[in-house]
C-alpha cells in the first residue's frame, strides 16, 4: 500500500508535467515563443520560474546538508540571503532595464546581449562557449542526491532515475519550450512551497519540537570546526567569514547567470515585475530558507550519517529515512520538482545560446526559423543525454575532477558575466576591452582552481570563496579597464541607450503625473 501511494503520486506529476509540454505547443511555434514565451510571461510564472531554476536538489540535498552540518542553524543566512540579495535585489535592479534593453537589442540570449551591447560579434561567440562549457557540468550536478533518495523510497537504481527524469524533461521542455517550462515551474514551485514546510515540521517534531532540536544542537561541540559550546545553535555560526562565501556566491551570483537572467528577457510588462519581484522573494525566503535551516539540523542525526562513504549528499536522506511513506513520498516528489524545474531552465538555456549565438551566422550562415527551432530541440535531447552520461558515469566512478568541475562553475559563470552585464545596463563608458578582461579572468582563476587548488591562498582553496573573489574582482576590474581603454563608439552608444528615453503612456494607477488641465479634458 505504501508503494502504491508512492507510485501513485509520481505518476500523476510525470503525466501533469509531460500535459503542460502538450498544451503549450502552439506557444512554441517560432524562436521567439520557444525560446521566451513571446516576452508575455506574466508575474506568477515568471517568479516561480526564476525561483526554481534558483533552487535545484543541489540546494536541499547537497548544499543544505553541507552548510548545515559546518555552520549549524546559521546556514539559514544563504537562505536569506538568496532571499534578499539573489532575489528581491535582483528584480529591483536588474528586472526592468533587462527587460526594456534586451528587447530594444532584439536579444533572446545573454551573448546576444553582449553583442549587441558592446557591438561585438567576438563577445558573443566567447560567452556562448563560457556558457556551454560550464553550464553542462552544472546541468549533471542537479541530479546528486536522487539516489539515495529514490534508494530509500524506492530501491531504484540511481540509474533509471536519471535516464527517467531526462527523458520526461525534455519532452515537456522540446515540446512546449519556455511557456511550457515556466507552466511546469509553477507547478513544481507550488510543490517545493508546501514540501518544504512538511518536512521542516515533521522533521522537528521528531527531535521533540523546535526548542528541543535547538537545545540537542547547541550541546554538540566538533573540535575541529570549533571548541565552543552552542556553536552550531549560534547567530551566526562556528566560521562566520566562509558562511558570508557561501551568501554572497549564492545570492549576488544569480546576477550574472544566463539561466537566471533570461527569466527577466520575458516578462511581460511594469506590473509583472513589481509583483513578480514580491513572489519571487517570498518564494526564496521559504524555499532556501527552509532548506538551509532544516540542514541545520543535521548533525542531531549523526549516529546516521557516515560521511566517509556517504559524503554531505547523505545527510538529508539520513534526516528523512523515518519520515512516514506519504511524507517520504513528498520529498522525492519535492526534489525531482526542484532538479526538473532548473533542468529544463539550464538545457533550454543551453540549446538557444549555441544555436542562436554560435550556430546561426558562424557555422551556417542562413538559418531560417524553422531550422533553428529544430536545432534547439535536438540540442536540448543532446544536452540532457550528455548530463545524464556525465551523472551515470560519476556516480559509477566517483570521479572527483567532474564533481569539482560542477562545484566551480557557478563561479565561473557569475564571474564572468556579472560585472559587464551590470554595468553594461547602467553605465555607458564600459569598454569592450573590461568585457574582455572579465571572462579571461574568472574562467581562468576557476579552472586553475580545479588543477592547482595548492597554490592558492587558504581562503580561496575553496571553489565557493574563489567565485565570490571573481565576482567582487569584476566588479572592480570593469569599471577601472573601461577608463583606461577606448570608449564605446559614441553613435552606437546612443543608439543602445536610447530606449531608457522612450516615452510611454501608463494609467494614473501606474505613474503619477502632471495634472490635466480642465479645458484640456473637456476640449
Amino acid at each position: 500500500m505504501d508503494m502504491a501511494i508512492k507510485i501513485g503520486m509520481l505518476v500523476v506529476f510525470f503525466g501533469l508535467m509531460i500535459g503542460v509540454g502538450f498544451y503549450c505547443r502552439r506557444r512554441a511555434t517560432d524562436v521567439n515563443g520557444f525560446v521566451l514565451g513571446g516576452r508575455s510571461v506574466g508575474p506568477w510564472l515568471t517568479a516561480f520560474a526564476y525561483g526554481t531554476s534558483y533552487f535545484s536538489a543541489v540546494v536541499f540535498v547537497g548544499y543544505a546538508g553541507q552548510f548545515g552540518w559546518k555552520y549549524g542553524v546559521a546556514a539559514t543566512w544563504a537562505g536569506i540571503g538568496n532571499a534578499l540579495i539573489g532575489s528581491l535585489l535582483a528584480w529591483a535592479v536588474l528586472g526592468r532595464r533587462t527587460r526594456v534593453m534586451s528587447q530594444h537589442l532584439n536579444s533572446s540570449t545573454m551573448p546576444q546581449f553582449f553583442e549587441g551591447r558592446f557591438n561585438s560579434k567576438a563577445l558573443k561567440l566567447a560567452a556562448s562557449v563560457i556558457i556551454f562549457v560550464f553550464l553542462i557540468p552544472y546541468t549533471a550536478s542537479l541530479y546528486n542526491g536522487l539516489s539515495r533518495l529514490f534508494g530509500m523510497a524506492f530501491s531504484i537504481d540511481y540509474e533509471i532515475c536519471v535516464i527517467a527524469m531526462s527523458i520526461l524533461t525534455g519532452i515537456y521542455v522540446i515540446v512546449g519550450g519556455y511557456m511550457a517550462t515556466a507552466m511546469n515551474d509553477f507547478i513544481q514551485g507550488l510543490i517545493m512551497l508546501v514540501g518544504i514546510v512538511a518536512v521542516i515540521v515533521a522533521v522537528l517534531k521528531g527531535q521533540g519540537g523546535f526548542a528541543e532540536a535547538m537545545a540537542g544542537l547547541g550541546e554538540i561541540v566538533d573540535p575541529s570546526v570549533s571548541e565552543a559550546p552552542g556553536a552550531f545553535s549560534s547567530f551566526f555560526g562556528p566560521d562566520p567569514i566562509n558562511l558570508l562565501g557561501v551568501v554572497l556566491l549564492t545570492s549576488l551570483g544569480t546576477w550574472g547567470l544566463p539561466q537566471m537572467v533570461q527569466k527577466f528577457y520575458a516578462i511581460k510588462n511594469e506590473k509583472a515585475i513589481t509583483k513578480g519581484m514580491i513572489i519571487s522573494t517570498f518564494f526564496a525566503l521559504v524555499v532556501a530558507g527552509g532548506c538551509y535551516f532544516l540542514g541545520g539540523f543535521g548533525r542531531l542525526f549523526s549516529d546516521r550519517v557516515d560521511l566517509a562513504t556517504g559524503g554531505y549528499d547523505s545527510i538529508i536522506p539520513a534526516m528523512l529515512s523515518d519520515l512516514s511513506p506519504i511524507l517520504i513520498a513528498i520529498v522525492v516528489v519535492l526534489v525531482l520538482s526542484a532538479s526538473m524545474s532548473t533542468l529544463s531552465s539550464l538545457v533550454l538555456a543551453s540549446s538557444s545560446t549555441l544555436t542562436l549565438d554560435f550556430i546561426k551566422g558562424t557555422v551556417v550562415k542562413n538559418l531560417n526559423e524553422k531550422k533553428q527551432l529544430l536545432i534547439m530541440r535536438v540540442l536540448i535531447a543532446v544536452f540532457i543525454a550528455i548530463s545524464a552520461v556525465i551523472a551515470i558515469a560519476q556516480y559509477q566512478s566517483n570521479i572527483t575532477f567532474i564533481a569539482q568541475l560542477m562545484g566551480v562553475s557557478w563561479g565561473a559563470l557569475a564571474g564572468a558575466f556579472l560585472a559587464p552585464f551590470l554595468y553594461g545596463l547602467f553605465w555607458k563608458r564600459v569598454s569592450t576591452a573590461s568585457v574582455w578582461v572579465s571572462f579571461v579572468f574568472s574562467t581562468v582563476v576557476m579552472l586553475l582552481n580545479i588543477v592547482c587548488k595548492s597554490a592558492f591562498p587558504t581562503l580561496l582553496q575553496s571553489p565557493i570563496n574563489a567565485g565570490v573573489f571573481c565576482m567582487l574582482a569584476g566588479l572592480v576590474l570593469v569599471p577601472l579597464v573601461s577608463l583606461v581603454t577606448k570608449p564605446p563608439k559614441q553613435e552606437h552608444i546612443e543608439k543602445v541607450f536610447a530606449c531608457y528615453d522612450q516615452k510611454v503612456v501608463v494609467s494614473a494607477a501606474d505613474a503619477i503625473g502632471e495634472p490635466i488641465e480642465k479645458e484640456e479634458v473637456t476640449s
